[in-house]
């Protein structure tokens, strides 16, 4: 059986939790616990913040969309692997906001600042709807 995730958020939760693990659990049952993914605020923000590098900031020389201004700081935020590409260039390899924690959004917009701020770019206070 598939349960969908539990939020720990109230004691009573927590004991439902444990004596779901205790009581009716099947043997072999997998238990994960993980921070929560980033919140729609945090997403808005982040938007917010891409779609204002990609329309104040070329990058060398270059002007880029908010999609690629976020696949270049997810990157460097996660030091990740890149390779070339099929038909040449290079490809940044995963990159998945959605699936980010909390604590590592907030890691992201942090490095979104220190990044702006390093090229003369300050961020509005007004954060803008962005749709994809």
């Amino acid at each position: 059986m598939i349960r969908p995730p539990i939020h720990l958020r109230t004691p009573t939760l927590r004991q439902f939790c444990a004596s779901y693990v205790l009581e009716a659990a099947p043997d072999g049952c997998v238990v994960s616990f993980k921070e929560n993914t980033r919140s729609l605020e945090q997403n808005a923000l982040l938007w917010s913040r891409l779609t204002e590098l990609s329309e104040r900031l070329p990058w060398d020389g270059e002007k880029l969309t908010p999609a690629e201004y976020k696949d270049l700081l997810t990157a460097c935020l996660r030091k990740q692997k890149v390779v070339r590409g099929v038909e040449g260039g290079l490809v940044f390899l995963g990159a998945r906001t959605s699936q980010m924690s909390k604590s590592e959004m907030n890691d992201l917009l942090t490095l979104m600042e220190a990044f702006a701020a390093e090229r003369g770019v300050e961020f509005g206070d007004q954060v803008v709807e962005f749709s994809r």
